[in-house]
């Protein structure tokens, strides 16, 4: 069996600063520390070596018991986190005035309980601790049963069941939203635009739903901020242009008033500045899309933002987005000089964290960046990964995009040979995916004809029929989102101009 290497990825996510906190906490504790030695060898691999473990500690006693060892670290380190971050998250704050709460109730000191509970009570409301809320008005209803029985009577114990009504009220309220944002985001994460009528019925039910439709539905903040996010999901499903933009902006505008909740929920803040900065690419306002880049990569040293999870995110959108904006700009020199050699570091930097659909979406786009800058050999590296790599119902539309881009670079590069069997693999892939979509399927079509043609007259003809097939299916509306994974019309029409596909993109924006 393969040694675990949990213990190894934990040590490796720890910043300086905790680090250095979990070596000064254990600096305090007397005895030999075996679990230091432990810490401080496999703290320098780069790689998991356990059998490098074993040699380098076989005249140690505690390597005999090497499992136990790593398990006792892994746990003195979730300890010492627990104690770093104990003051800095409204959730481990309220945790630890629980604990207080007991200990000087146990003490029969009621006054001081109290008094935490209140404060405990603010902190709670603040942040819509809710569950914590009611393990709160749980201990001051038997506060008020303690001092029934001294025959104090000034408390009104019916408040406090009212109180912790409301409170579950508007915890089954979040739920429910949390339920919506779960199915919209998997709708949207498998498939991506809505290109069809059943795939619209998926998005207009949840669209439709009370929760979303209704006003004045969301009984807290955090559920306002999650109902104005599903509804800008849906819009952007529907390819809605102003509706995702207003919905998106809307949850920002909430969390910048409200930076209690904005600290509770950092991830849902930056995820709203990125769709709000894909409505500006959308509307082609790139002013105002390179200030919500500036602004997301700004976030990365600001306070509240500082977990591995939300840093991902400060990466992965911005850089993203900068690709994508040079490759609507025609701007691929840009892009293959400055953007991606910024994004292959930071996937390397974040090995194994960034998820597989963000990394996905980066090759995807560095491999059309490429294409536009004429690199075709560079463009087929980045699309084979996306197609070597491709996680079973992950972001469906991008691999079948992938497939129709991966016909174009063998084109450009001469491989008819192997385009042959490359076309009927691809029909063979769009036929089972059972969904029928018009683009593909004309897509398809005419670029089997292209491979026939020998005759360069009757080849610039089939570019000019097979670009105007391609432009009549697009004119509907669910197959318009074709538009969004590559411009396949620039690229017919750089053959039948006889030019690059660069001076075309770049002609159509200027």
């Amino acid at each position: 069996m393969k040694p675990s290497a949990e213990l190894f990825q934990l040590i490796k996510s720890l910043s300086k600063s905790e680090k250095r906190y979990f070596k000064l906490s254990s600096s305090l504790q007397s005895g030999e520390k075996n679990y230091m030695k432990l810490f401080d060898a496999i703290e320098c691999q780069k790689e998991y070596n356990e059998t490098a473990l074993k040699i380098k500690f076989k005249k140690e006693t505690f390597i005999n018991h090497l499992p136990s060892e790593k398990n006792h670290l892994y746990n003195l380190i979730l300890k010492s986190l627990r104690g770093f971050y104990a003051d800095k998250s409204a959730a481990a704050i309220l945790q630890e005035q629980l604990r207080n709460i007991e200990l000087l109730f146990d003490k029969a000191l009621y006054k001081e309980c109290s008094k935490i509970i209140r404060k405990a009570k603010k902190m709670a409301y603040d942040y819509e601790k809710y569950y914590f809320l009611l393990d709160l008005i749980d201990w001051e209803k038997i506060l008020v049963e303690e001092e029934y029985l001294r025959g104090m009577f000034d408390k009104d114990l019916t408040k406090l069941v009212e109180e912790e009504s409301e409170c579950l009220e508007k915890l089954r309220n979040l739920a429910e939203y949390q339920m919506l944002y779960s199915k919209i985001n998997f709708a949207f994460r498998t498939g991506g635009y809505a290109r069809s009528d059943e795939e619209q019925l998926i998005v207009d039910e949840i669209a439709n739903y009370h929760l979303i439709k209704g006003k004045n539905t969301a009984l807290t903040t955090k559920a306002a901020t999650a109902c104005y996010y599903i509804k800008g999901l849906c819009a952007t499903t529907k390819r809605n242009l102003d509706e995702t933009y207003t919905n998106f902006m809307k949850v920002v505008t909430i969390m910048e008033d409200n930076p209690m909740i904005m600290k509770e929920l950092p991830k849902r803040y930056v995820k709203a500045l990125n769709n709000v900065m894909f409505a500006y690419m959308d509307f082609k306002d790139w002013d105002n899309c390179f200030l919500m880049i500036e602004k997301l990569k700004g976030l990365e040293k600001k306070r509240g933002f500082e977990s591995t999870d939300v840093q991902l995110k400060i990466f992965t959108f911005p850089h993203n987005a900068e690709l994508l904006v040079c490759i609507n700009k025609g701007a691929f020199s840009k892009a293959i000089a400055k953007v991606i050699p910024e994004i292959l570091k930071g996937i390397e930097q974040y090995d194994g964290k960034i998820n597989n659909e963000e990394v996905m979406l980066f090759y995807y786009n560095i491999s059309r960046a490429y294409f536009g800058g004429g690199d075709y050999k560079s463009a087929l590296k980045y699309i084979n990964l996306v197609l070597n790599d491709s996680e079973s119902g992950l972001r469906e539309d991008v691999y079948a995009f992938a497939r129709l881009v991966n016909l174009i670079i063998h084109y450009e590069l001469g491989n008819y040979d192997l385009l042959d069997y490359t076309v009927k693999s691809t029909k063979r892939f769009v036929t089972k995916s059972r969904k029928n979509y018009k683009f593909e399927t004309i897509f398809l079509k005419d670029f089997k004809k292209l491979l026939k043609n020998k005759n360069s007259e009757a080849m610039q003809k089939h570019y000019v029929d097979f670009r105007n097939e391609l432009k009549e299916v697009l004119k509907d509306p669910y197959e318009k989102a074709a538009y969004e994974y590559f411009d396949f019309i620039a690229w017919l029409d750089s053959k039948i101009e006889k030019t690059t596909f660069e001076k075309i993109v770049k002609s159509k924006i200027s």
